[in-house]
Order: structure tokens, then C-alpha cells, then sequence
């Protein structure tokens, strides 16, 4: 019987290494990897490993005064020794990329229809108006988008449609290889298992190789065939995903699969019942007007109507699809969105009553960490600096306090050692280290109450349960109350003693964490509990 033949390679890495201007060791050093033809690869490993170098490297988008060195091979070419004209026509037409925020990649100033045209026309520079739009809007269709929605323009998008978007500029010219940098940090689990299914089935369907670079153990095992883990620039290990999540050999991949068991399986204790109450919201709406005639006036209920209670040393979570108004929730609570009706109290004085100095202490008591850590980072100040900030705002303490009082919160946030870091700018920081940044500002005016808006999506298993033993020890210490916005409801369900789930601006269920990931009632519930991927059954 004739031998199969064997799926091209698409992609090979030979001792790869890559050093950036002025770091004192490589990001890549000595990487070895090969993905073949309709193959789909997950590359894991913990914040910094060089897992987004890996795609930059390939598509030669590395900052100036970057050095490379080893094999680099995509499609038979090495793209380090192409022309500009020549390293433009590779990208996109051999390899597509779909990055973690797709509005890097979209123009506010271009519909999405004129963002398939460019892209097309770049590469076919005479096809013919009319075939133009007539493949834009079949690429639409099939990452499940109405054509009719050709002439928007991205803001008028959701989150999961303009990763849609991505993807179907991503695959406009049908490439070998499709590189995905994190694709569904910033959607709910519903959403990211619709991204996901749509973009391998087009994998398939175009026989392209899917390269998914990832922090989420569980999601890669869905969706990839093999898991490859870095650890400082190097491979330590790689083989078919079930095997690495049941059974790992590296003593890395180990303690990433431990942590991640450890996350979805560990629950809090419930907070006392003796615990004093830190805030409380009654039927706060934050409405926003739409455009409509001045006799009509139509609104944007983003919060509509939503009660809960916050005691001191607990958590709770707030869970739903996107558009639900979880993070409108916590804009409103922080005061940075108009709210229509309702009141909000901390610690029994109602904010919207305070003014003045009294306003700013209430405020300095009630912080936030964002979703995205470069929204609050002021990008020409330093680590340090933008971390001592807040304290030299406040007039909490002079200018060496608050530096040494800096170093201890991002010792605190696994920034070690503090002074390392204190000197670099959010730019030249990994995202999961800008986001330990981020949270370490908030931290830093030891609040009583802390609103994390999705603060470890970003991060890996390993940093997470880092991050989050540091939240409950500074519920322990400080009598912390934490309202936590995620997507993720097995993280939820453990990290959480109760859970509120959003629809619509509303509250439809709520109850312990356990409770409501076992047996959901809401329909929306169902939905996100079926669509949230879990570690195969395994040793770990």
C-alpha cells in the first residue's frame, strides 16, 4: 500500500533567536518549531515566554534595532531577506494574523466594507470594482456577518463581531498560515467559542494552518491538535493536547495544568455573616442617549434597574454575554458614566450627596482595574512612576515614600525584582505584565472596595492564581470587597462566594458560584456555562 504523502511545512523555526534593542538577553533563544498544512498548533507558556515575538518574527513586525538570527522559514522563504514590496505581498497573501484587540487592526475612519476592499485591492490590483465588493460581502457571510452591514464602520460592531471582521481580513486572500495572538482575551466564553469554531472551520475549509497563541489551557485543548509550551524563548515541550493536559512532563506545563485545575476546582469560603456592608446599589440605571427626533427621545439601557450588595471580605461576580452592561456596571459605580436613577452608597454615605474633599476621599476608597491595563497607563511615565502616582495625587506620602511604597506593590504583583521594572516604559512590557501594573496602581491606595473589570483575562493560569491569591490576601488583611467582571464563569464559580448574571442591562439569576455553573436556570446562563471550555479529566 503507497505511503500518504506528508502535509507540507508551512512554517519551520530553527533555533530561532530574537533579541530586542537594548534587552540584555534574547526574547527567543534557540526556538525550534514546525507547523504543517491544515495543522492547528497551540503555543503557551507564561507572560513574556516570547510567545507574541514568535509572531512578530514571522511577519517581520519587530521594533527597529531588533536582531534575529537561527532559521526562519515560512512557505520556502525566509522573510528577514525580502524587500519591503516583496515582505508586503507575503503578508497577508502566506500568512494572515488576527490580533487580541481588533481595533488595532480596524480604522474608526473606514466602513468595514472599505477595509475588505483595501485589502483585496492591495493584492489584486486589477480586479474589478463590482468583484470587489462582491467578495467582501461573501467574506462577511461566511464569518456570519449580514452583508447589509458592509457600510459600518467598526464602532457600531460589538466585540465578537469585529473579531469577525479580523478574522475575515485574516483570511481575504485564503494564506497558508493564519497566526492568532490571543483572539478571545477580550470576549465572553459564547462569543470566543463562535470566534473559534468560525475561524478553524475556515482553516479547514481553505486547508490553512492555524498557529494559536495562547495563555488558556482549556481553550487550546479544544480547539488545537498539538500544544507547544515556551518558557523563556525555548521549547520545553510539545505533543498531541489531551496527552499534554492529562499527563505533562516539564515541570512548566505541569504547573500550568496544576494551576488551572486548581482555578476551575477551588472554591472560597463564603464571607461572614457578621461582615459590614461596603456598598450597596439600588436600581442604578446608566442610560445613554441614541440619535431620534427630539419628541422621541429613544436610550441605550445599559444598566436597567440592577440592586446587590457588597460586604466586607467578599467577592462578587458579575458574569454575562457582551453588551450585557458589566462593564457600563462598573464605569457608573466608578463615576466615569452618567447615571439616569438609582443611588449608590459606600459604606453608607451616597456618593452622588458628597462633594469636595469629602467626594475624594469616598472616591480614593472605591478603585478599578481595567480590562485593558494601556487605557490606565499613562505611556510616557514609568513603571514606577505610574504606580507612586496615585499617592503623590492624593498627598499620601513624598516623593522616596512613594517610590519605595511602589517597589512593595509590584513586588506584590510578581514584578521581581521591583527595580527592574520601575525604570521601563507599559510599551516595553508584556500584556500581562502591564496588566500586573495596572493592578498594583489600583492597589496601592489600599481601597475598600476594588472593581476588576476583567483584570486577568490577560494573564496565564500560573499569573492568575498568583494575582488572585494576592486579592484574597488583601481581603484577609484590609476587609476588601471585591466586585469581579469576567467572562470566565469556571474562574468565577471558584473565585466568587456569590455570582450575578447580566442580560440586557438586568439581573436575571443569581446565587453561589457552584450553584449556578451545576445546575443554571436563565437561558443566557445555560448558554455560557455549555460555551466555557474545561481541562480534559487527567493527573494534571
Amino acid at each position: 500500500m503507497p505511503e500518504r504523502p506528508q502535509p507540507a511545512t508551512v512554517l519551520r523555526l530553527s533555533g530561532l533567536q530574537v533579541r530586542y534593542p537594548g534587552a540584555a538577553l534574547p526574547t527567543l533563544d534557540g526556538l525550534d518549531l514546525e507547523l504543517a498544512a491544515g495543522e492547528r498548533l497551540a503555543l503557551v507558556g507564561p507572560s513574556g515566554c516570547g510567545k507574541s515575538t514568535v509572531a512578530r518574527a514571522v511577519l517581520q513586525l519587530l521594533p527597529d534595532g531588533s536582531s534575529s538570527g537561527g532559521g526562519l522559514e515560512l512557505c520556502g522563504q525566509d522573510p528577514r531577506t525580502l524587500t519591503a514590496a516583496a515582505l508586503r505581498q507575503l503578508r497577508g497573501e502566506a500568512v494572515g494574523l488576527v490580533f487580541q484587540d481588533p481595533m488595532t487592526r480596524l480604522n474608526p475612519l473606514l466602513t468595514i466594507g472599505e477595509h475588505l476592499a483595501d485589502t483585496l485591492r492591495a493584492h489584486q490590483p486589477h480586479q474589478r470594482r463590482p468583484l470587489i465588493r462582491q467578495r467582501a460581502e461573501a467574506l462577511l457571510q461566511r464569518v456570519g456577518i449580514s452583508p447589509g452591514r458592509i457600510g459600518s464602520y467598526p464602532h457600531e460592531f460589538s466585540g465578537g463581531m469585529r473579531q469577525r471582521v479580523a478574522i475575515a481580513l485574516a483570511m481575504a486572500l485564503q494564506p497558508p498560515l493564519v497566526i492568532a495572538d490571543e483572539p478571545t482575551t477580550s470576549l465572553d466564553v459564547a462569543v470566543a467559542a463562535q470566534v473559534m469554531a468560525e475561524l478553524c472551520r475556515l482553516c479547514e475549509e481553505t486547508g490553512s494552518a492555524l498557529l494559536l497563541i495562547s495563555h488558556d489551557l482549556a481553550l487550546a485543548g479544544r480547539w488545537c491538535d498539538r500544544i507547544a509550551v515556551l518558557d523563556q524563548g525555548r521549547l520545553v515541550e510539545q505533543a498531541p493536547g489531551r496527552q499534554l493536559l492529562t499527563a505533562p512532563h516539564s515541570a512548566l506545563a505541569r504547573r500550568l495544568v496544576n494551576a488551572a485545575r486548581a482555578r476551575e476546582g477551588e472554591r472560597t469560603p463564603p464571607a461572614s455573616a457578621t461582615a459590614s456592608l461596603l456598598l450597596e446599589v439600588d436600581e442604578l440605571r446608566c442610560w445613554h442617549p441614541q440619535p431620534s427626533p427630539p419628541w422621541r427621545p429613544q436610550w441605550h439601557k445599559a444598566v436597567d434597574g440592577v440592586s446587590l450588595r457588597l460586604h466586607q471580605g467578599e467577592t462578587l461576580g458579575v458574569v454575562g454575554a457582551s453588551g450585557c452592561g458589566k462593564s457600563s456596571l462598573c464605569r457608573a459605580l466608578m463615576g466615569l458614566a452618567p447615571i439616569r436613577g438609582g443611588t449608590v452608597r459606600l459604606a453608607g454615605e451616597d456618593l452622588a450627596q458628597l462633594r469636595g474633599a469629602a467626594r475624594r476621599l469616598a472616591r480614593r476608597r472605591l478603585q478599578m482595574v481595567f480590562q485593558d491595563p494601556l487605557a490606565c497607563l499613562n505611556p510616557q511615565l514609568t513603571v514606577g512612576e505610574a504606580v507612586a502616582d496615585p499617592l503623590l495625587i492624593h498627598g499620601l506620602a513624598n516623593r522616596s515614600q512613594a517610590r519605595e511604597r511602589a517597589r512593595e506593590r509590584l513586588a506584590a504583583v510578581g514584578l521581581t525584582p521591583p527595580e527592574a521594572f520601575e525604570g521601563r516604559l507599559p510599551r516595553q512590557l508584556s500584556g500581562g505584565q502591564q496588566q500586573r501594573v495596572a493592578i498594583a496602581r489600583a492597589l496601592i491606595l489600599e481601597p475598600q472596595v476594588l472593581l476588576c473589570d476583567e483584570s486577568v483575562s490577560m494573564l496565564d493560569a500560573e499569573i492568575q492564581a498568583e494575582v488572585l491569591a494576592l486579592l484574597r490576601q488583601l481581603q484577609q488583611r484590609l476587609g476588601l470587597g471585591l466586585l469581579f467582571v469576567t467572562h470566565d464563569l469556571a474562574l468565577a464559580s471558584g473565585f466568587c462566594q456569590r455570582l450575578i448574571v447580566l442580560e440586557g442591562g438586568r439581573i436575571v439569576e443569581e446565587g453561589p458560584g457552584d450553584q449556578l455553573l451545576a445546575n443554571p436556570q436563565a437561558a443566557i446562563t445555560r448558554t455560557l456555562v455549555e460555551a466555557c471550555p474545561r481541562l480534559p479529566a487527567g493527573a494534571g
